[in-house]
């Protein structure tokens, strides 16, 4: 026993030395994010906000200063980024962001990984009880004047819809299909901030009124009214693809998903990857961040129960810090895989 504690008294004596004789010497990894910043954007839509939060995290944890996310709406991130005023944003919604992309995007701009894989439906769904009540099944019932007046929530004679604001992608499909369809005098959009259209939608199903909303997945609404039991999916009254669409009409028809009205369902919108767009420059100067957006993902069931917890009031920053925290300790071990993969494409 003498002889192992003199021996490790000795080894303890041989490292003080060392670190006297170098004392910038440290026996920590070095990070291949030491000394480097990062900008990030976030999307205007708060389903985006713990993806972005989540990718920011692992440039955080491979050792970049990471600056506060600017958010912006898609048109103006894709400009930006194009011209290397941001690094990524974890937001990127294709084919329907696609018209957006500025001439020649390639040049300055990379798909650098896919956060979910044609997981991201659109469409529009109506409380179920009159979807049944009225035979809803698809868009063109709203120009009946039955379902207009059971539908007018202000009075005006048409349908009331909660769409999207101003400068989201899916405000122009929205428009693009009430042109399409010659819906103009039959729906009214409601394209205030979409999270206060659609606590207004809840609270009147809640006291029994009908509604009608568009949506998309993930996102918390499908947790808070759910297809097949509290809404329906509809149909559009046929599928015309807008020219970024074209091509792509068979993923605007859903087969086999819950809650619609028929299947397979005409949906009207391209079902979307979720991806994480990078400037060309950045990925290449940083090899680690580029492998870790290749590598990362998320399930679509994990996006949606996160964004429930922030419609419920979870909300704040640090709310959705901890969200990333709970994430991660979940998933640690495919995390550190990730992380590790990152550190060794740096060397």
């Amino acid at each position: 026993m003498k002889h192992l504690l003199k021996k490790a008294g000795l080894a303890v004596v041989l490292l003080s030395a060392c670190l006297m004789a170098f004392p910038g010497t440290s026996f920590a990894e070095d990070l291949p994010g030491k000394g480097k910043t990062i900008q990030p954007a976030a999307a205007t839509w708060q389903s985006g906000f713990f993806l972005e939060a989540l990718y920011s995290r692992a440039c955080d944890e491979l050792g970049y200063e990471v600056k506060d996310a600017k958010k912006l709406a898609a048109p103006i991130f894709y400009r930006s980024l194009a011209a290397g005023d941001l690094d990524f944003w974890a937001n990127g919604w294709f084919p329907l962001h696609g018209e957006f992309l500025p001439d020649n995007w390639k040049k300055d701009i990379t798909m650098a990984g896919t956060v979910v894989t044609k997981g991201a439906v659109q469409g529009y769904l109506v409380s179920k009880e009159h979807v049944e009540k009225y035979d809803i099944t698809s868009l063109d019932d709203f120009k009946r004047e039955e379902v207009k007046e059971a539908f007018d929530a202000n009075g005006d004679g048409k349908a009331d819809m909660v769409a999207c604001p101003p400068g989201w992608g899916c405000e122009k499909k929205i428009a693009f299909h009430m042109d399409t369809y010659d819906l103009h005098d039959h729906i009214n959009l409601i394209k205030a901030g979409y999270a206060a259209g659609m606590a207004d939608a809840v609270a009147r199903y809640n006291d029994g009124e009908p509604i009608l909303f568009y949506t998309w997945t993930p996102n918390w609404t499908v947790n808070k009214l759910k297809p097949g039991e509290d809404v329906m999916w509809i149909n559009v009254p046929e599928i015309v693809p807008k020219e970024d669409q074209k091509g792509f009409e068979e993923y605007m028809v859903a087969k086999g998903l819950t809650g619609t009205v028929t299947d397979p369902c005409k949906m009207g919108y391209v079902a979307n990857d979720i991806r994480v767009v990078a400037n060309n420059d950045f990925l290449e100067n940083n090899p680690a961040v580029k492998t870790m957006f290749s590598l990362m993902s998320v399930p679509f069931s994990d996006i949606t129960t996160q964004n429930t917890k922030m419609y419920e009031g979870e909300d704040k920053q640090e709310d959705i810090e901890r969200h990333v925290d709970e994430w991660i300790e979940a998933n640690q071990q495919k995390w550190n895989a990730w992380l590790d993969a990152a550190k060794a494409a740096a060397k």
